[in-house]
């Protein structure tokens, strides 16, 4: 499987997943190669609508423009392309 296509899979996996959280702002963090393993792990992230700050001060202190993130780690099989795990990725 090409990197492309292993970021594809976990975007996808991840919006279908936490559908029903209205996830905004998905994008690609990290991408990693296991090749001992030979599964790719991907981070992905993304923020639902609970994230972003829901008062007055906060949106002038300049919170609205930066919502918190979720960081999720997409663990992606490379010989079947099975997702294989998904779990939350600390930063």
């Amino acid at each position: 499987m090409k990197v492309k296509d292993a970021v594809t899979l976990a975007k996808t996996h991840v919006v279908e997943l936490f559908a029903d959280e209205d996830v905004r702002n998905v994008g690609l963090e990290e991408v990693e190669l296991d090749i001992d393993h030979k599964q790719w792990l991907v981070t992905i992230g993304f923020s639902r609508p609970w994230d972003e700050p829901r008062n007055t001060l906060a949106n002038l202190a300049g919170g609205a423009n930066f919502p918190r993130r979720s960081f999720k780690m997409v663990k992606i099989s490379d010989t079947s392309g099975e997702v294989l795990s998904v779990k939350n990725r600390e930063v």
